[in-house]
């Protein structure tokens, strides 16, 4: 039994690399990358973030979570069909297609896919190019559970999220004057084991597997999985909009698993869990987007001082840990209110420059450094400006 299950875990892995959703990951990710470094330039004059910058940070939680999600599915026997996980790759690929990584959540990949699944058999019972039978079979509580799960990932991709990681960019606001608002992408890459039908693995319980449609036999697949998160921020600092969204999430995964939970006794459960899994996403959007209207840019031009609108990775001001939010008040003992002013100061420093600045709590820290060549000309510190496209 030992051998069989090694030679199907080798020949999943194997399968993977057919995956077309793999090697798709790769070009939405520079084509979103190439996109943002595009407008970053036409904002700032510059790149801030690398390419492949929306991945970044993801792999330990991509690596757990595929771990933990292939223990749960291969140890409770939760076995899907094989026409189900690669409808499943196809309809993430179509919903990616326009960048946005907001499409790409669980509860629309998955959702989806099953409500598809439900109507499939109906509309290919009318034609004769496809086999009639091909989505005849669904573990719909499976898939609900799935869903779950993958909402519960989300949510810690969301909490996961630090400080300085989010997207800048540059708007004119309704005042005419710039603003600066963040977008908080990421994009996770989830491979995970599942069971498919016929293959050389056996039951080795009686319980086991507790979601089966009538096999005997199994083999393994691994899917290449991709989960993905979209918000634009303007009201508020973008850790603590990320924080509030996870925590939004993450109940509504609670709810969507407790529901499909109870899809095991009662199956039309699994329809109610995916309804509350894609309502939940709406109204968590919809909400999100009216709390951060409200009140005014929280990057916007300040009379005193300049509000760090972001920080170049690498750069000066990473060391020194400047964070997004903060506010520089003086350089070298100069008060500056604009980007000029501040290079003007920070040039006649010479070898040497102190900042004063301010933090969340409007309290006064101070920072003093050595210029080293090569480094940016302004610490690699992003300011609210004028975009650079109109200048």
């Amino acid at each position: 039994m030992t051998e069989a299950w090694l030679i199907e875990i080798v020949k999943a892995i194997g399968k993977m690399f057919m995956n077309p959703l793999l090697y798709w990951m790769f070009l939405l990710l520079f084509l979103a990358g190439y996109k943002r470094i595009k407008q970053e330039r036409m904002d700032f004059g510059f790149k801030v973030f690398d390419v492949f910058t929306e991945w970044k940070r993801t792999w330990v939680l991509s690596l757990v979570s595929g771990i933990v999600l292939s223990l749960l599915i291969i140890g409770t026997g939760v076995v899907f069909f094989y026409e189900t996980m690669l409808l499943l790759c196809i309809i993430a690929i179509l919903l990616s297609f326009t960048l946005k990584f907001t499409m790409l959540s669980a509860g629309y990949t998955i959702g989806i896919t099953y409500l598809l699944l439900i109507f499939l058999p109906f509309l290919l019972e009318n034609q004769s190019y496809v086999a009639t039978d091909l989505f005849s079979q669904t573990n719909f509580t499976g898939l609900s559970l799935l869903l779950g799960l993958f909402l519960v990932i989300e949510a810690i991709l969301l909490r996961t999220i630090k400080r300085n990681a989010s997207l800048p960019s540059v708007i004119i606001g309704n005042r005419g004057l710039p603003i600066g608002q963040h977008r908080i992408k990421r994009l996770g890459f989830i491979p995970f084991f599942a069971l498919v039908p016929a293959g050389m693995i056996t039951p080795f319980a009686p319980f086991w597997p507790y979601f089966s449609i009538g096999e005997t036999s199994y083999s393994l697949i691994v899917v290449p999985f991709i989960i993905g998160v979209d918000y634009l921020i303007r009201g508020s600092l973008p850790r603590l909009a990320a924080a509030r969204l996870a925590k939004m999430t993450a109940y509504l995964a609670v709810v969507v698993l407790l529901i499909a939970i109870g899809s095991i006794f009662v199956s039309w459960l699994s329809l109610a869990a995916v309804l509350v899994a894609i309502i939940g996403k709406e109204w968590i959007r919809y909400d999100h987007k009216v709390k951060d209207r409200q009140g005014l840019a929280y990057f916007h031009p300040l009379n005193e001082g300049l509000k760090v609108l972001s920080v170049i990775p690498g750069s000066p001001a990473d060391r020194l840990e400047i964070l997004v939010g903060e506010t520089i008040s003086k350089v070298n003992g100069k008060k500056v209110n604009s980007a000029d002013a501040f290079y003007l100061a920070l040039r006649e420093s010479g070898a040497t420059f102190k900042l004063d600045i301010l933090d969340d709590a409007n309290e006064v820290r101070f920072l003093q450094s050595a210029l080293y060549e090569g480094d940016h000309y302004e610490l690699g510190l992003v300011f609210i400006t004028e975009p650079y496209r109109r200048k």
